[in-house]
């Protein structure tokens, strides 16, 4: 045999002749080292992969980030008025309506609907309003109001055609839909009676789902009835608005909708890019903290 350290040539035995050591121990120190550089080699190994991951995921996060702002921004912008089908975009259609008084139920909460008038409306939606979201403390909380789903303000006729939206801005709160101009000349060529902030009523699922994909921009179709509501033997009652023209407390129209329908859906692929991109961020931060977290008990 040959000595694995001098590599003296001798006759098999216990102990080299030469320089002495023991083949079993020295054996069993060289397979430790080697099984200790094994493992720092795949520890090493297994930290240079976790690092590429965290410096991935954090390019992933930065850029999903950056995306979801930049779509943000354009998601809800308004098309230009030929995006729109303006033989639809009509006066809204209000008759008499023969419908009894009836009730509905929500979360428990049994509402009296009392219809007014049959109800029709093609317009275009410039901004919205979901009830019971973040901050809003008086439709769930307050009024126990789980039929308004939602409230659209929407625009028609010469407000459409003539473009005069893209010069201004709207914003929704609980109540109102309000509408800025910059200047005089832009009010002026604003008709105000060519807007109407929807409370939107309904308890099918089908038409709930409906209402709650639709979005700024968009351009809607919906049929129904123009109601006063009550819940709680009167305690809770909300009135409507049966005239385009009126303004100020009490202006809105309250819509118990039987049928809704997104006629031309509005920035798509901004829309479905700021999903994806915030989806991105998401995953992508969730995953950064995770490795994160446990990188330093790996590495110790």
């Amino acid at each position: 045999m040959q000595c694995p350290k001098c590599g003296f040539e001798q006759p098999v035995g216990a102990e080299c002749q030469s320089c002495g050591i023991v083949f079993d121990k020295y054996n069993a120190r060289r397979n430790d080292e080697a099984a200790r550089r094994a493992t720092e080699e795949n520890r090493a190994r297994s930290t240079r992969r976790a690092r590429r991951l965290e410096h991935g995921l954090r390019f992933s996060f930065l850029v999903c980030a950056l995306l979801a702002v930049l779509s943000y921004k354009y998601k809800d912008q308004h098309p230009k008025p030929d995006f729109y089908d303006q033989a639809r975009l009509t006066e809204p259609l209000q008759v008499k309506t023969r419908t009894q008084p009836f009730q509905v139920q929500a979360n428990g909460v049994v509402y009296t609907i009392d219809p007014l008038f049959d109800y029709e409306l093609n317009g275009m939606v410039v901004s919205e309003y979901t009830s019971g979201e973040l901050g809003d403390i008086y439709h769930h909380d307050r009024w126990k109001d789980f039929i308004n789903i939602k409230d659209l303000c929407v625009i028609w006729g010469h407000n459409v055609a003539g473009g005069v939206y893209q010069e201004m801005s709207f914003s929704n709160s609980p109540w109102i839909c309000r509408a800025y101009w910059p200047s005089q000349e832009v009010g002026t060529r604003f008709r105000q009676s060519q807007l109407s902030n929807n409370h939107l009523l309904t308890n099918r699922p089908e038409v709930n789902e409906a209402i709650m994909q639709s979005e700024p921009g968009d351009q809607v179709h919906f049929k129904g009835m123009l109601a006063r509501y009550s819940h709680s033997h009167g305690k809770f009652r909300r009135g409507t608005s049966t005239s385009r023209t009126d303004t100020g407390n009490g202006a809105c129209e309250t819509v118990f909708v039987t049928d809704f329908e997104i006629v031309k859906k509005a920035n798509s692929g901004w829309r479905k890019l700021f999903a994806f991109a915030l989806g991105g961020a998401i995953l992508s931060l969730i995953g950064f903290l995770v490795m994160f977290a446990i990188a330093p008990a790996r590495r110790a």
